[in-house]
Parts: structure tokens; sequence; C-alpha cells
């Protein structure tokens, strides 16, 4: 049996401008050399009728999720800005759906959830109900970054109940410590991901 079929949805984090592009304002080392992964994979999962599902983070100008405003990260992924659009050499099919997360300045790590950086509440995204709508049983897992958002992503979808692969060469990590890609990869392993 192949990967992917029409209960399979792959779901493409926040392959954008300021993750993949070595100008961005958070660029990912290495992120250049997994577009052509995800890209692959991209045609595999059209070829067989999957649900493609592209996430992105869509952050108003000032959060709390910022370093200027008190948070952890440089300014990344503003709306409507170049950082904020998904990068040119991902193949995205012009009808998949994309979820925008973070846009009321939300900590916006997961495709599922987003969480208050001030109060911890979490609130969910459109993802899940987008994967119910379609029958959607097991989901595939690449993007950007490997020990944040789609660790996040992977972790939230098999609490959710779906059977969860991450396609490991179609991510990159941040690795703000060297080891913290491979962590998180054995972090989803062990969460019962299959990491392919």
């Amino acid at each position: 049996m192949g990967r992917y079929d029409a209960r399979t949805a792959l779901v493409v984090v926040d392959l954008q401008n300021d993750f993949a592009d070595p100008a961005g304002s958070l660029a990912v080392q290495g992120a250049g050399d997994v577009v052509t992964e995800i890209n692959v994979a991209v045609e595999q999962a059209h070829a067989a009728g999957s649900l493609i599902v592209a996430t992105q983070d869509w952050h108003p100008e000032s959060t709390p999720h910022f370093a200027k405003d008190g948070g952890t990260w440089p300014v990344h992924c503003v709306a409507g800005t170049w950082g904020a659009e998904l990068f040119p050499a991902f193949r995205l099919p012009a009808t998949a759906p994309r979820v925008r997360k973070g846009q009321n300045g939300e900590d916006g790590y997961s495709g599922f959830t987003m969480r208050d950086p001030r109060t911890g509440e979490e609130t969910s995204t459109e993802l899940e109900s987008l994967l119910r709508e379609a029958n959607i049983e097991r989901v595939v897992v690449c993007g950007l970054a490997t020990d944040y958002c789609v660790r996040a992503t992977a972790l939230d979808a098999v609490n959710l109940g779906f059977d969860v692969t991450v396609l490991a060469k179609a991510c990159a990590p941040v690795n703000l410590e060297p080891h913290h890609g491979d962590e998180a990869l054995s972090e989803m392993a062990d969460a019962g991901v299959e990491v392919a």
C-alpha cells in the first residue's frame, strides 16, 4: 500500500519565506534542501487523491510572541508581508486549503492549536475540522521546523487520534542547540508518530 490515499492528508507546515529563504528573519538552516523533498511528497499525495493542507504563521505586527514585545522570537511572518508568503519554490496545488495561525497574537506552533502567550488559553484552528470533514484517518507531516511547528503539529495530530507519519527528510530543525531536531524526532516517535 502506498503512503497516500483518499483517507490521508499531507500537512505542509510553515514553508514560508521568513523560515525557508536565507534572507528570512528566522531562516532555518537547510530549509532550501527540504523543498525538493516536500514537492515530491506533494506530487505523490496529489496523484493519490489525498488532501493537501499548508499551514502558515500569520502574525500581527506586535504580539507577545515576538522578542520586541516580551516574547522569544524575532519578528516573523507578519500577515501580508513577504516573510509570511509561501516560499516560491513550494509547488502547492491552487486548490489546497491554507490554515493561518497566530492571527490574533497567539503562539502558533501547532497547525491544530494556538496558545495565548499571556493566559496560556488554547484555541483550535480550522485544521481538525478540515480533516474530519474529509474523513481523514492518517496525517503525513513535513515542513518547518522539525523541533517546533512540525513537532507540535504531529503531537497534536496523535492526541486527536490520527495515525501520524513525519517525513524526516522533508523537515529541517531550528536547532537552537545542535541536538534539538533529533530530540524532537525521538519525542514524536515515543508518542506514536512514525518517523519515515
